[in-house]
């Protein structure tokens, strides 16, 4: 078999680096070369991303380490090791692969989206840079290195988001994130803190081990339990959790490209680093408890919101914070694996959805004939049941082929049940159209979306095996699956009676509010205001 050195990975990271260096007026002037150089960077570093990732699954997680500098405190713990490393396996190799793909497909698309701009040389120095960090961050070896790509990431982004330095709107935008981004930092700096007093080490592999010894002694200390509140909040400002969610929606004055890698790689990154300190925040559990709480009540709002969007770029948007809302609901509950495949399906779906935006006219006109007949017929009122009993009945079958048993994990049933609903709402619109070749579209099309979704579940856990926490049950969790079981079944009444044209009056006051995003960005915009003018 040929051998892979995992250290050929570092060489596109570094080549990107280096690009992100030029002189801005050089850069402009060589549009050609750079834009090319970037493209054939980020095809390499996929090929090589896939080919990591099939090593780290036949052979195991690799833990690459620079020369060390060690550093001792006066404090009665071991020496630290701070270092460049990476660790890879079966979750940072997975999501190095998607953000390659991901940073690859976005650059291509790029250079015919912004040909004939006088500064595609600098975008694309910053996208290479942005790509470069998130690429860091995903295979960091050490949480000090994380953290650093993180900022990065986020430095990267925000001279992104100014690309069209011109517009007010692009910078009320860029520096509210800017800010929110500054309060996850301020969290994980703290983090870190606490967990080098805690652990004494930086060091992924290591901090691993120990929280894996202290989880079986259950010995927590109230500095480590501080760890995992400190992740959590860090995390929830990257991914949009309400009320850290409304820089999202109004990035949309940056180029199409940049909200597709933002939306589709970078504000997953909130998600990636509970999964990836999924052995710390476990500790925690009253920490996840709330996490999911809150990721509960995002995934309902953005739910909300979004449907009642009439710009197509805005109500992706706020699809993409009640998906975020949704990943982090699953790893609150400690479902790692299924969070995982949703950083992933999301990821691929968002960037198609962004990137294939300047074509919804054309393809709602070529479907105008199909929605209407949607449309029509809302008295079938046999309509719900019957895609509700199909999505139950195709889902039951699939779990139990591919071996699956929902009733052994954590909240199992209440995900059971959402993608249920969530299969429901798409097969009843079908079902209510007069035209019966619809019909057979919903017959078939939701036993094959379970299929899709059981196998790319068993997949994406036979890929992170052994890389995150066991599920454990704890009273919170068992009360929240209830809850959060009764506040999806609740949206979905919700989302029906919405999409009604003869929906009450009180629900068009609703619709009213939800258009206007409950007004909390006009709270943002009276803070952050000043910041956009500076």
């Amino acid at each position: 078999m040929l051998e892979i050195p995992e250290a050929v990975i570092a060489i596109p990271i570094a080549c990107l680096f280096a690009l992100a260096a030029l002189p801005p007026s050089w850069s402009n002037n060589h549009v050609l070369l750079v834009r090319r150089s970037v493209t054939m960077i980020l095809a390499i570093q996929t090929v090589a991303a896939l080919m990591v990732l099939v090593k780290s699954y036949f052979f195991g997680p690799v833990a690459i380490k620079s020369s060390a500098v060690s550093l001792s405190g006066a404090a009665p713990i071991d020496p630290a090791i701070i270092e460049l490393s990476a660790y890879l396996d079966g979750v940072s190799c997975l999501m190095f692969l998607m953000v390659s793909l991901v940073g690859f497909v976005v650059s291509r698309f790029s250079i015919r989206y912004l040909d004939g701009e006088a500064t595609q040389g600098r975008y694309f120095r910053w996208l290479g840079f942005t790509i470069a960090a998130v690429s860091t961050m995903t295979i960091s070896g050490n949480l000090l290195m994380f953290f650093a790509a993180w900022v990065m990431t986020s430095f990267g982004l925000h001279q992104l988001l100014l690309h069209y330095r011109h517009r007010a709107a692009a910078h009320r935008a860029a520096w509210t994130k800017f800010t929110i981004s500054r309060i996850g930092d301020a969290f994980l700096v703290a983090a870190l803190i606490v967990t080098f007093q805690s652990f004494g080490t930086f060091d992924i592999v290591t901090l691993f081990e120990r929280a894996a010894e202290i989880a079986d002694g259950g010995r927590v200390t109230v500095n480590q339990m501080a760890i995992g509140w400190l992740i959590v909040f860090g995390a929830m400002t990257k991914s949009a959790q309400f009320p850290f969610h409304t820089w999202l929606p109004n990035t949309m004055e940056t180029p199409t490209p940049v909200s597709a890698l933002m939306h589709a790689g970078i504000v997953n990154a909130g998600g990636y680093l509970v999964v990836r300190t999924g052995s710390l925040v476990t500790l925690a559990p009253t920490a996840l408890a709330v996490l999911a709480a809150i990721g509960a009540f995002t995934a309902c709002f953005g739910a909300i919101v979004m449907i009642t969007q009439p710009s197509i770029k805005r109500a992706l948007a706020y699809s993409t914070i009640a998906q975020m809302g949704f990943m982090m609901l699953q790893c609150g509950l400690g479902a790692f694996a299924a969070a995982m495949l949703h950083i992933v399906a999301h990821s691929f779906y968002k960037a198609y959805a962004f990137l294939n935006s300047g074509s919804v006219i054309a393809e709602s006109r070529s479907l105008d004939g199909t929605a209407q007949h949607v449309a029509q017929s809302t008295e079938r009122r046999w309509a719900v049941p019957v895609a509700f009993a199909l999505s139950a009945i195709s889902l039951a079958c699939v779990l139990a082929i591919l071996g699956i048993d929902i009733t052994a994990k954590v909240g199992g049933l209440t995900f059971a049940l959402i993608i249920c609903l969530a299969l429901t709402t798409w097969g009843w619109r079908l079902l209510q159209s007069p035209q019966r070749n619809l019909w057979w579209v919903a017959t078939f099309g939701i036993p094959m979306l379970c299929l899709l979704y059981g196998t790319s579940y068993a997949g994406i856990s036979m890929i992170v095996a052994g890389a995150i926490p066991t599920e454990s049950a704890t009273a919170w969790t068992t009360i929240l699956v209830v809850d959060v079981a009764l506040a999806f079944c609740l949206l979905f009444m919700l989302h029906a009676a919405l999409r009604n044209d003869r929906s009450p009056i009180w629900l068009e006051s609703l619709r009213i509010h939800a258009a206007n995003e409950f007004y909390i960005d006009v709270i943002y915009r009276r803070v952050f205001g000043s910041l956009a003018k500076s």
